[in-house]
């Protein structure tokens, strides 16, 4: 589909449930929520699926890596399928487009949102964001090892994205699966996106949520705490409904898929 001169890679189940919108973390594509897209068809839901500029099988353009330029894409998206009453589900990085998107476009085209293991609303430590989980230091360490050895960053990253407390949480196969995702990512992308997940304040987006809300984090998330995102951002959506994975990494669609899918599913038949 093209979003200006910036073709994005859409699946779309198609059929006339009402229609969910998957949006990935960083730095993987669409195909990383193989275990949530056959699930929500077969609870009979439209799924649709794609890939952010730079990753996967969209293009990737030097630029264009703002949260606004990747707001901006999302609607692309809903325009080109023609979607109404969506329920926008973002995952890590991806729940900061659903913020922005809300701030951007408003709620007409929206049921609902997910923010799962999301990075709203502030992960940047600062004066006015004491509760940030970013500290500068460790944001400029992380880009430095991606910009001096991007595969063995990618080893190390998919490592922690599935463990918990120490513990490695799914197959070494789901793992590798992971990296050669990672690796699909251009460089100037996955550079300038972590970047942007890292400094983006969504505070004041997130107070422009009025649609139903879910909240879904694991509370051994060790690459998005949940102190310093998921139970903030539920703290700030008042109407929010938060489930708690315990014992859950980051990647908790895929170490604790039935846990997810079941919370997922339980809120959008709400």
């Amino acid at each position: 589909m093209p979003a200006g001169s910036v073709r994005l890679h859409i699946e779309d189940s198609g059929g006339d449930g009402r229609p969910v919108v998957l949006i990935h973390g960083w730095p993987l594509s669409a195909m990383a929520w193989e275990q949530q897209v056959l699930v929500l068809q077969g609870a009979g839901y439209r799924v649709v699926t794609y890939d952010r500029r730079g990753f996967g099988r969209s293009d990737k353009p030097e630029s264009g890596y703002s949260y606004d330029d990747l707001a901006d894409d999302l609607q692309r998206v809903l325009d080109h399928c023609q979607l109404q009453d969506v329920t926008l589900v973002g995952f890590s990085m991806g729940g900061g487009e659903v913020a922005r998107y809300v701030a951007r476009y408003g709620e007409s085209l929206l049921h609902s949102v997910v923010f799962a293991a999301a990075v709203p609303p502030f992960l940047m430590k600062s004066v006015d964001n004491p509760d940030g989980p970013l500290t500068p230091e460790a944001a400029q360490k992380s880009r430095r090892a991606l910009e001096l050895d991007r595969n063995a960053f990618f080893e190390q990253f998919t490592e922690d994205f599935y463990s918990a407390n120490g513990v490695f949480l799914v197959t070494e196969s789901q793992r590798r699966e992971a990296v050669a995702l990672c690796q699909q990512s251009a460089q100037a992308a996955a550079l300038a996106c972590m970047d942007a997940f890292g400094t983006t304040d969504f505070r004041e987006d997130l107070k422009r949520l009025t649609v139903p809300t879910l909240v879904i984090h694991g509370d051994a998330d060790a690459i998005v705490p949940i102190e310093g995102s998921g139970l903030r951002t539920h703290h700030a959506v008042r109407h929010s409904q938060l489930v708690t994975v315990s014992g859950a990494p980051h990647g908790l669609n895929v170490s604790h898929a039935q846990a997810f899918n079941d919370a997922l599913l339980t809120f959008l038949r709400t």
